[in-house]
């Protein structure tokens, strides 16, 4: 990778202590949290998580903090760049991401647009 090539995505300490916690609770084997797009919300698209057992085929693979992100290839165009992060709050407590290929965010929060 060279100094022009973004990062796929970057994880902070809180996000990847969150996916650790998740993968070491999960009842079944898996290998890391799979992260993707679904087109829903109010602004268009939105983060969608799941356990990933296996690599998929294409899937990008980040092995960073002592855990393991895929990144589902229809996803890849709209992550480049990002970063994950784990917040909890008061009110909340989930994933968010710094996202510079957003060009809008719903006012919830939920969902953005490129």
């Amino acid at each position: 990778m060279n100094a022009e090539t973004p990062q796929m995505i970057t994880l902070t300490a809180a996000a990847a202590a969150r996916v650790k916690m998740l993968i070491e609770s999960s009842d079944d084997k898996v290998l890391g949290l799979r992260v993707g797009i679904s087109t829903k919300g109010c602004s268009g698209m939105s983060y969608v998580f799941e356990y990933a057992k296996e690599k998929q085929p294409y899937e990008e693979e980040i092995d960073t903090k002592g855990v393991k992100v895929f990144i589902d290839p229809m996803a890849t165009m709209y992550l480049v760049g990002a970063e994950m992060d784990y917040v909890e709050d008061k009110l909340k407590s989930g994933f968010v991401f710094s996202n510079p290929n957003e060009k809008s965010r719903c006012g919830c929060g939920e969902s953005f647009s490129v």
